[in-house]
């Protein structure tokens, strides 16, 4: 039977008389309708928010923390029916699939146990000082197509645990899986605290600039992110952006190639190079360039090959929209018709077995670059897909200079058997995160933010939940 969708609000199920229809990256298959969102809609969805919020607002900590537990319980107990719609939707494996719900359900479960306290910051003779953190009020997050789930849950467990209500819109090229868990979670949480809108752009505008939205939380590109963040000023709402990331990845002469290889290809490849924090240009010491080189070829061909059955245990897919495959496609073709030194991957080819794709689908075999010039649009541009540029360095101020690009600040990895070497690089690149002898990969108990170009703000950890609050300080005299 073919799944309904609906947007909730206020725990009600809303149809539209306009719908729009996913196409099936892996197989180009038109998926199901799903309802567009009108004005009237998005503005009971905030009304109705709003009201929630003053019984929502007054919970206590380890009642909202029972409740998280409870979402994490509805998720596993859902898990195979939101795998199935997210695999279709996203052209995920199955295997890839699960692990955007298992993720979800860890964060779930984290911020069971975490969350902000009141703290002494002052104390004296005379006075004692405390903050105290207090909801912001409805928080509006919108969200990317490439992690639908666990980059829309992060926003919804944060404003949960710190007593806010939220309206999620997920990616247009995504809204299914996200829209089915909402739905399924009705009845957990007070109607009205947690609702879900399907749009494009033109619903993103209207909650920047809505005045009974307190804050954005927004996961895009760069272009967008400073249009959210210039309609959010209107307003003067708080914001948190996290934006793209051209992460560097420094190999060292002495890093040990038997564990660095396959890192750093999981880094660059995994979900098809469409992660935030993926490793978009690696810098491999020259001195191990040419080993380095032929062994991830042989390591990315191995393990990273096209496998059309969504049932196989993959890491590697599609691209997960036809905008996007048509833009990763152009850097392919930039790299073809400039002639770059392309040593695995490439354009597809039906007579080549290396890059032969499914005829439907929008497929890219996984790509390696040698020695592409630093000028180029695949070193300087992140291409958010599998085509990885490898470049070399001698020199350690040079390497890290090139590494700092302005919209390279989200994350960064470092290979070095040596590690005070290694945290010395690290310490230097200008990133909210460097990863050391490890592929780039967000931990939902560490803090996540870019800098420069690659966001503001950030989420995750304990610190991340102040982002969704203001802090109050109580004066108290002696």
């Amino acid at each position: 039977m073919q799944p309904q969708f609906y947007n909730i609000i206020n725990d009600e199920l809303r149809g539209s008389e306009q719908t729009h229809n996913v196409t099936d990256p892996r197989t180009e298959e038109e998926l199901w309708p799903c309802p567009i969102a009108t004005t009237q809609d998005f503005e009971d969805a905030v009304a109705a928010a709003q009201k929630a919020f003053v019984g929502w607002s007054k919970t206590t900590v380890p009642e909202r923390q029972a409740l998280l537990v409870k979402l994490a319980e509805n998720l596993q107990e859902h898990q195979q029916e939101l795998i199935d719609i997210l695999a279709r939707e996203s052209g995920k494996s199955q295997l890839m699939a699960s692990i955007d719900i298992q993720a979800s359900v860890a964060q779930c479960l984290y911020y069971s146990k975490t969350a902000l306290q009141d703290e002494v910051q002052y104390e004296d003779d005379t006075t004692r000082v405390v903050a105290t953190h207090i909801p912001l009020g409805v928080v509006a997050a919108i969200c990317p197509w490439n992690f639908p789930l666990i980059l829309s849950n992060i926003k919804v467990v944060s404003s949960l645990i710190t007593g806010n209500c939220i309206i999620v819109k997920p990616s247009p090229f995504t809204p299914y899986a996200v829209m089915k868990w909402i739905e399924l979670a009705r009845g957990i949480l007070p109607p009205g605290v947690l609702q879900v809108l399907n749009g494009g752009a033109d619903l993103g505008a209207l909650m920047t600039l809505h005045p009974g939205i307190a804050k954005i939380s927004f996961t895009g590109t760069i272009a967008t992110g400073k249009k959210v963040m210039a309609s959010c000023a209107k307003t003067l709402k708080r914001v948190t952006l996290e934006l793209a990331g051209n992460d560097a990845c420094i190999v060292c002469a002495d890093a040990d190639l038997d564990k660095t290889i396959p890192s750093v290809a999981s880094g660059g490849f995994f979900n098809a190079g469409q992660v935030c924090v993926a490793s978009k240009r690696i810098y491999v010491h020259s001195s191990i360039y040419d080993e380095f080189l032929s062994r991830l070829i042989a390591e990315v061909e191995k393990s990273y090959s096209i496998a059309s059955d969504a049932t196989a245990p993959s890491l590697f897919g599609p691209l997960s929209n036809k905008v996007q495959f048509d833009t990763v496609k152009a850097i392919f073709e930039d790299c073809k018709k400039n002639g770059y030194k392309i040593v695995s991957g490439g354009l597809p080819s039906p007579s080549d077995p290396k890059t032969a794709v499914p005829g439907k689908g929008y497929w890219l075999p996984p790509t390696i670059v040698s020695q592409p010039p630093e000028s180029s649009p695949l070193v300087q541009e992140e291409q958010f897909g599998p085509i990885l540029p490898i470049l070399s360095w001698t020199d350690e101020d040079d390497v890290i200079k090139r590494s700092n690009l302005a919209n390279a600040g989200l994350g960064a990895s470092v290979y070095s058997s040596d590690l005070a070497q290694a945290e010395r690089i690290a310490r230097r690149l200008e990133a909210g995160g460097v990863w050391i002898n490890q592929a780039e990969r967000p931990n939902f108990g560490a803090y996540f933010g870019g800098i420069k170009d690659s966001g503001f703000g950030g989420e995750m950890g304990k610190q991340g939940l102040l982002s969704y609050c203001d802090t109050k300080c109580l004066h108290f005299a002696k």
